[in-house]
C-alpha cells in the first residue's frame, strides 16, 4: 500500500500545504494511506484531513515514519546532518549549486533516501505539472510594491493574507500616498509573470512586458533602469543574461525596488547581482544603496502571502501526479528520480 506522510511544514511563515483534505480523501479511496502530521500553522487545520479518513502523528515526527512512507513537504527540512533515508517530495532547491542544496544531498546520499523535487515534477514536454508561480508572481509584485511605498524608509514586517481581495483593497489605500509608479517584468509571458502582471493590471500599474525576445541580445539592459519596480520571474540558469549588475546602484536611475520573485540569489547564475541573500517576512526589503534608495524584494516562500488560495490551487495541479505514487519508475516520478540520480551521482 502506498503511504504519504504530509510533513508539518517547520519554516516560520509557512502556512502552505500541497494536499487539500478533498484530495486526501480521493488518495485514501484509491487505496492509499494518508497520514497528516500535527501542524500548529497549516492554513487547513488537521481536523479537516481527520474527517477525510487521514491518521494523523505528532508534530515533525516524519523522522520516525515507517521506512515505506513517502514523505510530503514544501519547503526545505531543518538544516542538519542527518542522514535522510526515507523518500521524500519536496522543492529541495539542491540541483543549481546552492550550498544549502549540497548539503542537502549528501544527507541523502549517506541515508539512502531518494529526492522527488517538486520543481523537476515535469511531463514528457518538461513542463513541469504542478506550480506556484502565479501566486508567488501576485505576492511578489504586491510585496515590491509595498517596499516602494515604504520609502525612504524600509519597510517592515509583513503577514499573510485571508484572500487576494483583501490584499488588493489595502494596497490601493496605501496607493494613496505615492505617484503612480512603472513596472518593467522580465518573463512576463510565464506563470510567475502573469501573476506579476494581474496585480499590477488590479492596481492600475503600467507594465512594460518583457519576454525571451527582448532579452535574447544578452544585454545590457538600460531599459530597466527607467522604472521605479522591476520584477524578475526568470530563474536563474545558465543560459539568462545578468539583469541588473553591480554597476546598477551607482548608476542614474528611476529604478526604486527589485522584486526578484525568483529569488535564487546563492546561484552562479543569479542575473541580479546588487545583492546575495534572500529577504524574510521579518525582513522583507533589504536596503542596497541609499541615496536615491534601492530596494531589493527576495522571499523565497512568496505564495504563503495567500496561502489558502495558493495551496488550493496548487494541490489540485499537482493530485493528478500523486493518483501514479504506486509506480515511481514511470511519468513525472520517474523523470524526477533520473534527476536525483544524475545529481547525487556528482556528490
Amino acid at each position: 500500500m502506498t503511504h504519504i506522510w504530509l510533513r508539518a511544514e517547520e519554516r516560520e511563515s509557512e502556512e502552505r500545504v500541497g494536499l487539500t483534505p478533498e484530495g486526501a480523501a480521493a488518495l485514501i479511496a484509491q487505496g492509499m494511506k494518508i497520514t497528516v502530521e500535527e501542524s500548529p500553522a497549516r492554513v487547513i487545520p488537521v481536523e479537516w484531513y481527520i474527517k477525510a479518513g487521514c491518521a494523523t502523528a505528532p508534530f515533525a515526527s516524519w523522522a520516525d515514519a515507517p521506512q515505506d512512507a513517502i514523505i510530503f513537504g514544501l519547503k526545505e527540512l531543518p538544516e542538519t546532518d542527518q542522514p535522510l533515508h526515507h523518500r521524500h517530495i519536496m522543492f529541495g532547491h539542491a540541483y543549481k549549486g546552492q550550498p544549502a542544496g549540497q548539503r542537502l544531498l549528501k544527507r541523502f546520499k549517506a541515508g539512502g533516501g531518494t529526492l522527488y523535487d517538486l520543481e523537476y515534477l515535469v511531463d514528457e514536454n518538461g513542463r513541469r505539472v504542478a506550480a506556484f508561480g502565479y501566486w508567488a508572481g501576485f505576492a511578489g509584485a504586491a510585496v515590491s510594491l509595498k517596499a516602494l511605498i515604504a520609502q525612504p524608509n524600509v519597510m517592515g514586517p509583513i503577514q499573510g493574507y485571508p484572500n487576494k481581495d483583501a490584499l488588493i483593497a489595502e494596497l490601493q489605500r496605501e496607493m494613496t500616498a505615492i505617484d503612480l509608479p512603472r513596472a518593467i517584468i522580465i518573463g512576463a509571458l510565464g506563470r510567475v509573470g502573469t501573476g506579476a502582471r494581474d496585480l499590477c493590471a488590479a492596481l492600475g500599474i503600467p507594465v512594460t512586458a518583457w519576454d525571451m525576445a527582448e532579452t535574447a541580445s544578452g544585454g545590457p539592459f538600460p531599459e530597466i533602469l527607467d522604472h521605479e519596480m522591476f520584477l524578475n520571474c526568470i530563474l536563474a540558469d545558465p543560459s539568462v543574461p545578468v539583469f541588473v549588475p553591480r554597476s546598477a546602484k551607482e548608476a542614474p536611475r528611476a529604478l526604486r525596488v527589485i522584486g526578484d520573485i525568483a529569488c535564487d540569489p546563492s546561484s552562479d547564475f543569479s542575473p541580479i547581482k546588487v545583492y546575495d541573500h534572500v529577504t524574510t517576512w521579518g525582513e522583507p526589503a533589504l536596503r542596497v544603496h541609499d541615496v536615491p534608495p534601492l530596494d531589493v524584494m527576495a522571499i523565497d516562500n512568496l505564495p504563503s502571502l495567500l496561502p489558502l488560495e495558493s495551496s488550493e490551487d496548487y494541490a489540485a495541479q499537482l493530485l493528478p501526479s500523486l493518483h501514479g505514487l504506486g509506480d515511481l519508475t514511470q511519468g513525472v516520478w520517474g523523470r524526477a528520480k533520473a534527476r536525483f540520480d544524475h545529481h547525487i551521482a556528482q556528490v
